[in-house]
């Protein structure tokens, strides 16, 4: 049986237009580590600043706009700044799974994937939380991601790119076999698309994240763009939402270590304000879990 992406709707208030859920990755020292395997103090310094000193700003702009947020955070966060990580429990925000040491699970095997999740699962709950929500360091996904978050009771997932405004089902595909050509590979047959997960999906974007574009790391990244580019980026984005779909999600991504700069903070005071003024109904991504509106292609 072949399936087809089946795209979700939000059930939203009175007078909103687009589920707006702010997902902050508290990824602090984790992230040059698991991922970029940079870990001189230049580095590590600005995880420290993620942790110490910006998340804290993060949460006083979000106090001031009265809005609750999804925060996803490394069990390597939990263990190493427990004081900040209390500080976003107790602020009432949401709090979701984002692996250990911000592993990419590409690099693992099944069972070494597995452990990596319960370690997480551990972190969290010394903080005594137990999330219903993924997001995969560094987005990407394993081929078993999916099975292992339905095996431990996830109910959704934010690392996917299938759409970009509407909560679906993911499916595996299968890669496309290939035959050298011109000194190239290419597709002999075409992919296969497996089952729907039953893990949501909440897609994500790069174009919905500031990391990429502002976070400067030598040799990889040039970062440093001027925020009123990526500031005209995230409106248009979200003038399209409003405007052109219904029943949408706007998944924006930021980090403390990124957006706690003054000048990304300020960025953001104003862009919230925008989006508040414009019908936007902010949520936590378990709030769009629950008002999405979708069939499971499998019946």
């Amino acid at each position: 049986m072949t399936y087809q992406q089946v795209a979700g709707r939000v059930r939203l208030p009175p007078g909103k237009r687009v589920a707006v859920g702010l997902g902050v990755d508290f990824d602090a020292l984790s992230l040059w580590d698991g991922t970029f395997h940079r870990l001189t103090p230049e580095y590590l310094s600005r995880g420290e600043f993620g942790a110490e000193v910006a998340a804290q700003r993060l949460l006083k702009l979000f106090a001031r706009h009265q809005i609750k947020t999804t925060w996803c955070i490394p069990g390597h966060t939990v263990d190493t700044f427990p004081g900040p990580c209390q500080e976003v429990r107790d602020a009432g925000h949401e709090i979701a799974h984002h692996g250990y040491a911000h592993e990419n699970p590409i690099h693992a095997d099944k069972e070494t994937e597995r452990q990596i999740l319960l370690r997480g699962l551990e972190a969290l709950a010394r903080l005594g939380v137990t999330p219903r929500g993924y997001r995969s360091p560094g987005w990407d996904v394993s081929d078993h991601t999916l099975e292992l978050l339905e095996e431990l009771g996830f109910a959704w997932d934010s690392s996917l790119m299938a759409n970009d405004l509407h909560p679906y089902y993911p499916r595996k595909v299968t890669r496309p076999s290939t035959i050298p050509y011109a000194g190239h590979a290419v597709a002999d047959k075409a992919s296969v698309f497996g089952p729907p997960s039953k893990v949501l999906e909440l897609p994500v974007t790069w174009f919905l994240d500031d990391f990429p574009t502002m976070e400067f790391i030598s040799g990889i990244q040039p970062g440093l763009t001027p925020v009123s580019h990526l500031e005209e980026r995230w409106r248009a984005i979200y003038d399209y939402a409003a405007t052109q779909e219904e029943g949408c999600c706007y998944t924006l991504t930021v980090h403390p270590q990124t957006s706690g700069r003054p000048h990304m903070l300020m960025m953001l005071d104003r862009l919230i304000g925008y989006m508040g003024e414009h019908g936007a109904a902010f949520m936590t991504l378990s709030e769009i879990a629950d008002a999405t509106e979708i069939e499971h292609p499998s019946g």
